[in-house]
C-alpha cells in the first residue's frame, strides 16, 4: 500500500532522507517513537539556556554568569520533564548531566561575545512554498550585523563533523538560509554552525546561486520521496554511522525486515495511504 507523503520538509528531513531513506521512512512516514536520549534531552536543556540568555537579558548583561543562571532554572524545570524522567538517571549522573550541560554553556563564550550581537529572531519559525512542497523550518537565532545585513546561527551540542562531513552537516543551515531568501525576501550573508562541544564555528556564505542551488536540490528531494512513497521504495543507505542507528534491527542491508517495525516500536498507522 503507497503511503501519504510528509505534509511538510524540513531542513532535518530534508538531511535524514539524503542520509538514509529507509531511516527517512521509519520516522517521517511511519512516524515511530523516538525515544530520548542523554544527549537529545542534554541539547535540549543548552537550547533553552542560550535561548533565554538572548531574551531575558540585554545587551551588556549576556555573560558566563546569566547563562549558567539560565541553565540551571532550564534544568530546575527539565527534572519534571518526562523525557528527562525516562533517563533515569541516578543522582551522580544527574550532577554529570548538569556539569556537561555547564561546559557547553561556557564554550559557548569561546565562540562569540554575545553582548557583541543584535538578534531579530529567536527559536524563529519561517515557512514557505516551494513548488508542491511546504517547507518550515525553526532557527536557532537570526541576527543583524551592524551593516544591517542577516546572519542565521545553529547550535550544535554534538560533536563536530570531520571535514569529509561538514558540507553535508551545513545542508541543513543552508536551507535555513533558503528559508530566509523566500519569506523575508532577503539573503543572509553568512550561516555558522556553533558546535559547543570542541568548541568550533563552522560558517559559509551563501550566494544567489548556491540558493538557487539549493532550492532545486530540496525540490528534486521532494520530488524523490513523492516517488519513494508512490513505489514504497525506501532504499537505506549504509555508513560508519549504522552501528548507531535505532532501526538496525529492521534494516534490510543488516538482514532484517523493515515491515516488522511498526508492529515492534509503535509506529503511526496514519502513515500508509
Amino acid at each position: 500500500m503507497p503511503y501519504d507523503p510528509p505534509r511538510s520538509l524540513s531542513p532535518s528531513k530534508v538531511t535524514s532522507f539524503r542520509d538514509c531513506a529507509l531511516a527517512f521512512r521509519f520516522t517521517a512516514i511511519e512516524r515511530l517513537p523516538d525515544p530520548a536520549t542523554i544527549w537529545t534531552v542534554k541539547g535540549t536543556l543548552v537550547h533553552t539556556a542560550l535561548e533565554q540568555l538572548f531574551w531575558n537579558h540585554q545587551q551588556g548583561d549576556r555573560s558566563p554568569t546569566a547563562a549558567r543562571n539560565e541553565l540551571h532554572a532550564a534544568y530546575a524545570a527539565l527534572k519534571d520533564d518526562p523525557d528527562f524522567v525516562s533517563l533515569g538517571l541516578s543522582s551522580d549522573e544527574a550532577d554529570a548531566f548538569l556539569a556537561d550541560g555547564e561546559h557547553l554553556v561556557a564554550n559557548y563564550f569561546l565562540l562569540e561575545d554575545p553582548d557583541d550581537i543584535t538578534p531579530v529572531g529567536i527559536e524563529l519559525t519561517l515557512e514557505a512554498r516551494l513548488g508542491d512542497v511546504r517547507l518550515r523550518g525553526i532557527l536557532d537565532r537570526l541576527d543583524r550585523t551592524p551593516e544591517g545585513e542577516l546572519v542565521v546561527v545553529d547550535y550544535k551540542t554534538g560533536r563536530a563533523p570531520s571535514p569529509a562531513y561538514e558540507q553535508s552537516k551545513l545542508t541543513g543551515v543552508q536551507t535555513y538560509a533558503l528559508l530566509c531568501k523566500e519569506v523575508l525576501g532577503r539573503r543572509p550573508v553568512a550561516v555558522k554552525l556553533l558546535h559547543l562541544k570542541e568548541p568550533t564555528m563552522i560558517t559559509a556564505e551563501p550566494s544567489e546561486q548556491g540558493l538557487r542551488g539549493q532550492k532545486t536540490k530540496t525540490l528534486a528531494v521532494w520530488t524523490a520521496i513523492e516517488r519513494a512513497c508512490r513505489d514504497e521504495d525506501f532504499r537505506p543507505k549504509t555508513g560508519p554511522l549504522c552501528r548507531f542507528c535505532r532501526f538496525r534491527d529492521f534494516c534490510p542491508a543488516y538482514g532484517g525486515d523493515p515491515s516488522l517495525a511498526a508492529a515492534a516500536l509503535g509506529g503511526d498507522t496514519l502513515g500508509a495511504a
